[in-house]
Protein backbone atom coordinates (compact mmCIF):
# COMPACT_ATOMS: atom_id res chain seq x y z
CA UNK A 1 0.00 0.00 0.00
CA UNK A 2 2.98 2.81 0.33
CA UNK A 3 3.61 2.47 -2.94
CA UNK A 4 0.01 3.92 -3.49
CA UNK A 5 1.25 7.18 -1.47
CA UNK A 6 4.50 7.38 -3.87
CA UNK A 7 2.69 9.52 -6.61
CA UNK A 8 4.80 10.37 -9.94
CA UNK A 9 6.92 13.23 -8.08
CA UNK A 10 6.82 15.46 -11.80
CA UNK A 11 4.27 17.56 -10.07
CA UNK A 12 6.94 18.63 -7.87
CA UNK A 13 9.17 20.21 -10.53
CA UNK A 14 6.67 22.60 -11.14
CA UNK A 15 4.46 25.53 -9.35
CA UNK A 16 0.71 24.43 -9.16
CA UNK A 17 0.13 28.44 -10.01
CA UNK A 18 1.99 28.40 -12.91
CA UNK A 19 1.23 26.60 -16.48
CA UNK A 20 3.86 25.60 -19.16
CA UNK A 21 4.27 28.30 -20.70
CA UNK A 22 5.25 30.50 -17.46
CA UNK A 23 2.21 32.77 -17.13
CA UNK A 24 -0.36 33.26 -13.53
CA UNK A 25 -3.00 30.42 -13.18
CA UNK A 26 -5.41 32.58 -10.65
CA UNK A 27 -6.59 30.43 -7.82
CA UNK A 28 -10.28 30.61 -7.20
CA UNK A 29 -10.46 28.52 -3.60
CA UNK A 30 -13.78 27.46 -2.96
CA UNK A 31 -15.25 29.14 -0.12
CA UNK A 32 -14.51 27.23 3.06
CA UNK A 33 -16.58 26.00 6.31
CA UNK A 34 -16.39 24.07 8.95
CA UNK A 35 -14.98 23.33 12.18
CA UNK A 36 -11.00 23.50 11.71
CA UNK A 37 -12.38 26.72 9.84
CA UNK A 38 -14.40 27.97 12.91
CA UNK A 39 -11.93 27.37 14.79
CA UNK A 40 -9.17 29.70 12.71
CA UNK A 41 -11.82 32.39 12.66
CA UNK A 42 -11.76 32.71 17.02
CA UNK A 43 -7.57 32.62 16.43
CA UNK A 44 -7.37 35.03 13.74
CA UNK A 45 -10.19 37.11 15.40
CA UNK A 46 -7.67 37.64 18.94
CA UNK A 47 -4.87 37.56 17.04
CA UNK A 48 -5.43 40.91 14.98
CA UNK A 49 -6.98 42.13 18.12
CA UNK A 50 -3.78 42.06 19.60
CA UNK A 51 -2.17 42.89 16.75
CA UNK A 52 -4.35 46.65 16.00
CA UNK A 53 -4.99 47.17 19.79
CA UNK A 54 -1.09 46.63 20.18
CA UNK A 55 0.48 49.80 19.23
CA UNK A 56 -2.15 51.78 21.87
CA UNK A 57 -1.18 50.00 24.99
CA UNK A 58 0.60 51.94 27.49
CA UNK A 59 2.71 51.29 31.04
CA UNK A 60 3.15 53.94 32.86
CA UNK A 61 2.53 56.61 30.33
CA UNK A 62 4.91 54.74 27.67
CA UNK A 63 4.60 52.53 24.58
CA UNK A 64 4.24 48.72 25.73
CA UNK A 65 5.29 47.86 21.84
CA UNK A 66 7.73 49.76 20.12
CA UNK A 67 10.37 48.83 17.13
CA UNK A 68 11.89 51.96 16.27
CA UNK A 69 14.43 51.13 13.88
CA UNK A 70 15.24 54.41 12.60
CA UNK A 71 16.23 56.11 15.61
CA UNK A 72 17.41 52.78 16.88
CA UNK A 73 15.30 52.53 19.65
CA UNK A 74 13.09 49.20 21.47
CA UNK A 75 10.12 48.41 23.73
CA UNK A 76 8.97 44.94 24.73
CA UNK A 77 6.62 45.08 27.09
CA UNK A 78 7.18 48.06 28.29
CA UNK A 79 10.90 48.06 28.58
CA UNK A 80 12.85 50.07 26.92
CA UNK A 81 15.98 48.21 24.86
CA UNK A 82 19.26 49.96 23.25
CA UNK A 83 21.51 49.18 20.52
CA UNK A 84 23.97 48.39 23.25
CA UNK A 85 21.55 45.71 24.18
CA UNK A 86 21.30 44.24 21.02
CA UNK A 87 22.78 41.30 22.51
CA UNK A 88 19.71 40.56 24.07
CA UNK A 89 17.45 41.13 21.43
CA UNK A 90 19.87 39.21 19.55
CA UNK A 91 19.47 35.98 21.91
CA UNK A 92 15.84 36.35 22.06
CA UNK A 93 15.70 36.24 18.21
CA UNK A 94 17.25 33.43 17.56
CA UNK A 95 15.44 31.78 20.88
CA UNK A 96 12.48 32.57 18.57
CA UNK A 97 13.60 31.23 15.80
CA UNK A 98 14.55 27.75 17.29
CA UNK A 99 10.88 27.87 18.86
CA UNK A 100 9.88 28.20 15.67
CA UNK A 101 11.90 25.42 14.19
CA UNK A 102 10.92 23.11 17.65
CA UNK A 103 7.22 23.86 16.27
CA UNK A 104 7.90 23.03 12.46
CA UNK A 105 9.62 19.67 13.33
CA UNK A 106 6.93 18.39 15.67
CA UNK A 107 3.85 20.42 14.24
CA UNK A 108 4.83 21.37 10.62
CA UNK A 109 3.68 24.43 9.24
CA UNK A 110 0.91 25.07 12.17
CA UNK A 111 2.60 28.72 12.63
CA UNK A 112 1.41 29.09 8.36
CA UNK A 113 -1.98 28.13 8.90
CA UNK A 114 -3.14 29.61 11.69
CA UNK A 115 -0.74 32.79 12.91
CA UNK A 116 1.51 34.41 10.15
CA UNK A 117 -0.20 37.42 9.19
CA UNK A 118 -0.02 36.97 5.55
CA UNK A 119 -1.95 34.15 5.94
CA UNK A 120 -5.03 35.23 8.45
CA UNK A 121 -5.45 39.06 6.51
CA UNK A 122 -5.24 36.76 2.89
CA UNK A 123 -7.37 34.21 4.00
CA UNK A 124 -9.84 35.59 6.33
CA UNK A 125 -9.83 39.62 5.70
CA UNK A 126 -9.32 39.77 2.40
CA UNK A 127 -11.18 36.42 0.88
CA UNK A 128 -13.92 37.21 3.34
CA UNK A 129 -15.08 40.47 1.81
CA UNK A 130 -14.19 38.89 -1.73
CA UNK A 131 -16.91 36.30 -1.22
CA UNK A 132 -19.38 38.64 0.14
CA UNK A 133 -19.00 40.97 -2.79
CA UNK A 134 -18.18 38.58 -5.57
CA UNK A 135 -19.57 35.41 -4.74
CA UNK A 136 -17.98 31.85 -4.22
CA UNK A 137 -15.19 30.55 -6.57
CA UNK A 138 -17.35 29.39 -9.59
CA UNK A 139 -19.09 33.17 -9.46
CA UNK A 140 -15.84 34.78 -9.27
CA UNK A 141 -14.28 33.21 -12.47
CA UNK A 142 -17.44 34.18 -14.34
CA UNK A 143 -17.15 37.88 -13.37
CA UNK A 144 -13.67 37.92 -14.72
CA UNK A 145 -14.41 36.44 -17.87
CA UNK A 146 -17.91 38.71 -18.59
CA UNK A 147 -17.06 41.79 -20.29
CA UNK A 148 -17.15 45.30 -18.43
CA UNK A 149 -20.80 46.43 -17.82
CA UNK A 150 -22.10 48.02 -14.40
CA UNK A 151 -22.72 45.07 -12.10
CA UNK A 152 -19.02 44.33 -12.89
CA UNK A 153 -17.51 48.03 -12.39
CA UNK A 154 -19.68 47.87 -9.02
CA UNK A 155 -18.12 44.52 -8.13
CA UNK A 156 -14.44 45.43 -8.74
CA UNK A 157 -14.87 49.17 -7.25
CA UNK A 158 -16.38 47.74 -3.96
CA UNK A 159 -13.67 45.32 -3.70
CA UNK A 160 -10.69 46.97 -4.03
CA UNK A 161 -11.67 50.20 -2.36
CA UNK A 162 -12.35 48.16 0.89
CA UNK A 163 -9.20 46.60 0.09
CA UNK A 164 -7.54 50.29 0.16
CA UNK A 165 -9.44 51.01 3.12
CA UNK A 166 -8.24 47.89 4.62
CA UNK A 167 -4.26 48.79 3.28
CA UNK A 168 -4.69 51.83 4.95
CA UNK A 169 -5.22 50.82 7.78
CA UNK A 170 -2.80 48.06 8.26
CA UNK A 171 -0.09 50.35 7.02
CA UNK A 172 -0.98 53.09 9.66
CA UNK A 173 -0.60 50.37 12.67
CA UNK A 174 2.40 48.98 11.06
CA UNK A 175 4.08 52.56 11.65
CA UNK A 176 2.92 53.12 14.70
CA UNK A 177 5.00 49.85 16.08
CA UNK A 178 7.94 51.58 13.84
CA UNK A 179 7.44 55.47 15.15
CA UNK A 180 4.92 55.41 17.84
CA UNK A 181 1.12 56.29 17.89
CA UNK A 182 1.35 60.04 18.51
CA UNK A 183 3.54 60.47 15.49
CA UNK A 184 1.33 58.54 13.48
CA UNK A 185 -1.36 61.20 14.51
CA UNK A 186 0.67 64.37 14.24
CA UNK A 187 1.30 62.96 10.41
CA UNK A 188 -1.90 62.45 8.77
CA UNK A 189 -3.30 65.61 11.00
CA UNK A 190 -0.82 67.77 9.35
CA UNK A 191 0.09 68.51 5.85
CA UNK A 192 2.11 66.06 4.11
CA UNK A 193 4.85 68.71 2.80
CA UNK A 194 5.34 69.04 7.28
CA UNK A 195 6.17 65.19 7.35
CA UNK A 196 6.82 64.31 3.72
CA UNK A 197 8.93 61.51 4.76
CA UNK A 198 6.45 60.03 7.25
CA UNK A 199 4.10 60.74 4.53
CA UNK A 200 5.65 58.65 1.70
CA UNK A 201 6.37 55.71 4.42
CA UNK A 202 2.81 55.50 4.50
CA UNK A 203 1.60 55.34 0.71
CA UNK A 204 4.30 53.36 -0.02
CA UNK A 205 3.44 50.72 2.95
CA UNK A 206 -0.18 50.98 1.96
CA UNK A 207 1.29 50.10 -1.65
CA UNK A 208 2.71 47.07 -0.88
CA UNK A 209 -0.08 45.51 1.62
CA UNK A 210 -2.70 46.38 -1.09
CA UNK A 211 -0.76 44.97 -3.55
CA UNK A 212 0.40 41.91 -1.92
CA UNK A 213 -3.21 41.14 -1.14
CA UNK A 214 -5.11 42.37 -4.07
CA UNK A 215 -2.80 40.76 -7.04
CA UNK A 216 0.19 38.50 -5.23
CA UNK A 217 -1.58 36.86 -2.59
CA UNK A 218 -0.85 32.94 -2.36
CA UNK A 219 2.54 33.95 -4.25
CA UNK A 220 4.22 35.61 -1.09
CA UNK A 221 4.16 32.33 0.47
CA UNK A 222 5.28 30.19 -2.36
CA UNK A 223 7.87 32.17 -4.18
CA UNK A 224 9.09 34.61 -1.55
CA UNK A 225 8.64 33.73 2.15
CA UNK A 226 11.88 31.64 3.24
CA UNK A 227 9.58 29.81 5.60
CA UNK A 228 8.33 27.75 2.71
CA UNK A 229 11.52 26.71 1.40
CA UNK A 230 13.16 25.65 4.76
CA UNK A 231 10.60 22.92 5.69
CA UNK A 232 11.73 20.76 3.27
CA UNK A 233 14.95 20.66 5.79
CA UNK A 234 12.96 20.95 9.15
CA UNK A 235 10.06 18.06 8.34
CA UNK A 236 10.74 14.62 8.63
CA UNK A 237 8.35 11.40 8.58
CA UNK A 238 7.39 12.44 12.63
CA UNK A 239 6.57 16.10 11.58
CA UNK A 240 2.60 16.27 12.26
CA UNK A 241 1.25 18.27 8.81
CA UNK A 242 -1.99 17.96 7.28
CA UNK A 243 -2.09 15.01 5.55
CA UNK A 244 -3.84 12.28 3.41
CA UNK A 245 -4.16 8.87 4.69
CA UNK A 246 -3.45 6.85 1.48
CA UNK A 247 -3.48 3.41 3.27
CA UNK A 248 -7.84 4.26 4.01
CA UNK A 249 -8.10 6.26 0.54
CA UNK A 250 -6.91 4.10 -1.71
CA UNK A 251 -7.35 2.76 -4.30
CA UNK A 252 -9.73 5.74 -5.00
CA UNK A 253 -12.46 6.27 -7.30
CA UNK A 254 -15.87 7.42 -7.72
CA UNK A 255 -18.98 5.49 -6.01
CA UNK A 256 -20.71 3.16 -8.18
CA UNK A 257 -23.29 1.27 -7.15
CA UNK A 258 -22.35 -2.07 -9.31
CA UNK A 259 -18.86 -1.77 -7.81
CA UNK A 260 -17.76 -3.91 -5.07
CA UNK A 261 -17.31 -1.80 -1.89
CA UNK A 262 -14.17 -3.54 -1.04
CA UNK A 263 -12.70 -2.91 -4.58
CA UNK A 264 -12.60 0.74 -3.17
CA UNK A 265 -10.98 3.25 -0.95
CA UNK A 266 -12.68 6.41 0.78
CA UNK A 267 -11.42 8.75 -1.72
CA UNK A 268 -14.22 9.14 -3.65
CA UNK A 269 -12.35 11.64 -6.09
CA UNK A 270 -14.46 14.89 -5.46
CA UNK A 271 -11.29 17.03 -6.10
CA UNK A 272 -13.03 19.18 -2.97
CA UNK A 273 -10.17 19.15 -1.53
CA UNK A 274 -8.23 20.21 -4.49
CA UNK A 275 -10.89 23.37 -5.33
CA UNK A 276 -10.54 24.35 -1.36
CA UNK A 277 -6.86 24.78 -1.19
CA UNK A 278 -6.09 28.34 -1.71
CA UNK A 279 -2.43 27.67 -2.93
CA UNK A 280 -3.86 25.35 -6.06
CA UNK A 281 -2.33 22.00 -4.42
CA UNK A 282 -3.68 18.36 -4.42
CA UNK A 283 -2.82 17.59 -1.09
CA UNK A 284 -3.38 13.30 -2.01
CA UNK A 285 0.14 13.82 -3.57
CA UNK A 286 1.41 13.99 0.17
CA UNK A 287 3.12 16.92 1.73
CA UNK A 288 4.49 19.46 -0.58
CA UNK A 289 6.27 23.08 -0.40
CA UNK A 290 3.00 25.08 -1.22
CA UNK A 291 0.89 23.42 1.72
CA UNK A 292 0.50 26.40 4.67
CA UNK A 293 -1.40 23.98 6.49
CA UNK A 294 -4.68 26.07 6.76
CA UNK A 295 -6.82 23.08 6.72
CA UNK A 296 -9.34 23.74 4.32
CA UNK A 297 -9.17 20.42 2.75
CA UNK A 298 -10.08 18.99 5.91
CA UNK A 299 -12.82 20.95 6.39
CA UNK A 300 -13.61 19.60 3.11
CA UNK A 301 -12.84 16.29 2.59
CA UNK A 302 -14.99 15.96 6.60
CA UNK A 303 -18.28 17.13 4.41
CA UNK A 304 -17.87 14.60 2.07
CA UNK A 305 -16.98 11.46 4.75
CA UNK A 306 -20.33 12.76 6.21
CA UNK A 307 -22.48 12.76 3.42
CA UNK A 308 -21.19 9.37 1.91
CA UNK A 309 -21.36 7.82 5.35
CA UNK A 310 -17.80 7.22 6.12
CA UNK A 311 -15.56 8.28 9.05
CA UNK A 312 -14.10 11.91 9.25
CA UNK A 313 -9.88 11.83 9.01
CA UNK A 314 -9.61 10.79 5.70
CA UNK A 315 -7.37 14.11 5.19
CA UNK A 316 -5.98 14.97 8.86
CA UNK A 317 -3.58 16.16 10.92
CA UNK A 318 -1.19 13.39 11.07
CA UNK A 319 2.46 12.31 10.70
CA UNK A 320 3.95 10.17 7.46
CA UNK A 321 4.59 7.33 10.01
CA UNK A 322 2.06 8.02 12.27
CA UNK A 323 -0.09 6.85 9.11
CA UNK A 324 1.85 4.45 7.65
CA UNK A 325 2.74 2.25 10.71
CA UNK A 326 -0.66 3.25 12.63
CA UNK A 327 1.49 4.76 15.45
CA UNK A 328 1.79 7.96 17.68
CA UNK A 329 3.80 10.94 17.83
CA UNK A 330 7.19 10.02 19.05
CA UNK A 331 9.33 12.29 20.90
CA UNK A 332 12.30 11.63 18.85
CA UNK A 333 16.07 13.03 19.44
CA UNK A 334 15.39 15.51 16.68
CA UNK A 335 12.95 16.93 18.96
CA UNK A 336 14.95 16.58 22.02
CA UNK A 337 18.04 18.11 20.73
CA UNK A 338 15.76 21.45 19.37
CA UNK A 339 14.43 21.27 22.96
CA UNK A 340 17.63 21.78 24.89
CA UNK A 341 18.79 24.48 22.55
CA UNK A 342 15.86 26.10 23.22
CA UNK A 343 15.90 25.83 27.07
CA UNK A 344 19.35 26.95 26.87
CA UNK A 345 18.89 29.97 25.09
CA UNK A 346 15.91 30.87 26.89
CA UNK A 347 17.86 30.46 29.98
CA UNK A 348 20.53 33.10 28.60
CA UNK A 349 18.11 35.42 28.02
CA UNK A 350 16.62 35.48 30.72
CA UNK A 351 19.67 35.70 32.80
CA UNK A 352 20.75 38.85 30.11
CA UNK A 353 17.58 40.05 31.19
CA UNK A 354 17.36 39.83 35.20
CA UNK A 355 21.06 41.25 34.75
CA UNK A 356 20.52 44.34 32.87
CA UNK A 357 21.52 47.46 34.76
CA UNK A 358 19.00 50.20 33.91
CA UNK A 359 21.89 53.06 33.37
CA UNK A 360 24.98 51.92 31.01
CA UNK A 361 27.92 53.70 31.05
CA UNK A 362 30.99 54.07 28.53
CA UNK A 363 34.44 55.58 29.33
CA UNK A 364 37.38 55.89 26.88
CA UNK A 365 40.18 57.84 27.29
CA UNK A 366 40.24 61.24 25.01
CA UNK A 367 42.14 60.08 22.06
CA UNK A 368 45.72 61.21 21.26
CA UNK A 369 45.80 62.47 25.09
CA UNK A 370 48.73 61.52 26.98
CA UNK A 371 49.17 62.19 30.69
CA UNK A 372 49.20 65.54 32.31
CA UNK A 373 51.82 66.47 34.89
CA UNK A 374 50.00 68.25 37.65
CA UNK A 375 51.10 70.23 41.16
CA UNK A 376 51.65 68.43 44.32
CA UNK A 377 53.49 65.51 42.47
CA UNK A 378 50.32 64.11 40.49
CA UNK A 379 49.59 62.72 37.53
CA UNK A 380 46.23 63.24 35.56
CA UNK A 381 44.38 61.83 32.19
CA UNK A 382 41.43 63.02 30.49
CA UNK A 383 38.41 60.47 30.10
CA UNK A 384 35.24 60.70 27.47
CA UNK A 385 32.17 58.58 29.64
CA UNK A 386 28.87 58.44 27.80
CA UNK A 387 25.40 57.60 30.05
CA UNK A 388 23.14 55.94 28.67
CA UNK A 389 19.74 56.00 30.06
CA UNK A 390 17.79 52.93 29.65
CA UNK A 391 14.51 53.59 32.04
CA UNK A 392 11.80 56.09 31.50
CA UNK A 393 12.77 58.40 34.26
CA UNK A 394 15.53 60.94 34.63
CA UNK A 395 18.49 59.68 36.86
CA UNK A 396 21.20 61.57 38.79
CA UNK A 397 24.58 59.89 38.18
CA UNK A 398 27.67 60.08 40.45
CA UNK A 399 31.09 58.21 39.84
CA UNK A 400 33.90 57.44 42.60
CA UNK A 401 37.75 55.65 42.46
CA UNK A 402 37.42 52.31 43.76
CA UNK A 403 40.86 50.98 45.88
CA UNK A 404 42.51 54.08 44.78
CA UNK A 405 43.74 56.29 47.90
CA UNK A 406 44.44 59.76 47.27
CA UNK A 407 42.76 59.46 43.91
CA UNK A 408 40.29 61.52 42.55
CA UNK A 409 37.80 62.06 39.59
CA UNK A 410 36.01 65.15 38.41
CA UNK A 411 33.83 65.92 36.08
CA UNK A 412 35.08 69.24 33.82
CA UNK A 413 31.98 71.44 34.76
CA UNK A 414 29.08 71.06 37.52
CA UNK A 415 29.55 67.41 39.02
CA UNK A 416 26.55 66.24 39.27
CA UNK A 417 25.96 64.20 36.04
CA UNK A 418 21.88 64.40 35.21
CA UNK A 419 20.42 61.68 32.58
CA UNK A 420 17.28 62.62 30.47
CA UNK A 421 14.85 59.90 30.88
CA UNK A 422 15.48 56.94 27.55
CA UNK A 423 18.17 59.19 26.72
CA UNK A 424 22.00 59.57 26.67
CA UNK A 425 24.90 62.62 27.72
CA UNK A 426 28.33 62.55 27.34
CA UNK A 427 30.94 64.67 30.06
CA UNK A 428 34.47 64.68 29.88
CA UNK A 429 36.40 63.59 33.38
CA UNK A 430 39.92 64.72 35.18
CA UNK A 431 41.29 61.57 36.70
CA UNK A 432 44.22 61.94 39.04
CA UNK A 433 46.40 59.93 40.92
CA UNK A 434 48.99 60.60 43.14
CA UNK A 435 52.79 59.48 41.95
CA UNK A 436 53.30 56.66 43.89
CA UNK A 437 50.38 54.94 42.98
CA UNK A 438 51.31 54.59 39.52
CA UNK A 439 53.03 51.09 39.14
CA UNK A 440 54.26 51.36 35.39
CA UNK A 441 53.07 53.48 32.05
CA UNK A 442 49.83 51.35 32.79
CA UNK A 443 47.58 50.75 35.86
CA UNK A 444 43.98 49.40 35.94
CA UNK A 445 41.28 51.16 37.41
CA UNK A 446 37.73 50.80 38.46
CA UNK A 447 35.42 53.30 38.65
CA UNK A 448 32.04 52.49 40.87
CA UNK A 449 28.87 54.11 39.32
CA UNK A 450 26.01 55.28 41.45
CA UNK A 451 22.64 56.13 40.56
CA UNK A 452 20.92 57.74 43.19
CA UNK A 453 23.42 57.02 46.01
CA UNK A 454 23.22 53.32 45.01
CA UNK A 455 25.86 51.54 43.40
CA UNK A 456 24.92 49.70 39.64
CA UNK A 457 28.03 49.06 37.82
CA UNK A 458 31.75 49.04 37.76
CA UNK A 459 33.12 50.58 35.00
CA UNK A 460 37.02 49.45 33.88
CA UNK A 461 39.83 51.69 32.37
CA UNK A 462 43.52 51.66 31.80
CA UNK A 463 45.59 54.71 33.38
CA UNK A 464 48.69 56.61 31.49
CA UNK A 465 51.54 57.21 33.84
CA UNK A 466 55.66 58.02 33.76
CA UNK A 467 58.01 55.39 33.34
CA UNK A 468 58.67 54.74 36.84
CA UNK A 469 62.44 52.76 38.09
Amino acid sequence: MENLYEFDEEFRDTIGTVDKEGNRIWVYPKKPSGSYHNARIIVTIILLALLFVGPFLTWEGNPMFLFNIFERKFILFGVPFWPQDFHILGIGMIALFVFIILFTVVFGRIWCGWACPQTLFMEMVFRKIEYWIEGDANKQRRLDKMPWNKDKIIKRASKHGIFIAISLVISHTMMAYLIGVDQVVEIVSQPPTEHMSGFIGLIAFTGVFYWVFSYFREQACIAVCPYGRLQGVLLDRDSIVVAYDWLRGEPRGRMKKSAPAEEKGDCIDCKLCVHACPTGIDIRNGTQLECVNCTACIDACDEVMEKIDKPKGLIRYASYNGIKEQIKTRFTPRMAAYSAVLVGLLSLFTFLLVTRTDVEATIMRVPGMLYQEQENNRISNLYNIQFVNKTFDEVNLDLKLKGQEGGTIKRVGDQAVVVPATGNTESVYFIELPKERITGTTTKLIIELYKDDQLIDELKTNFLGPITN
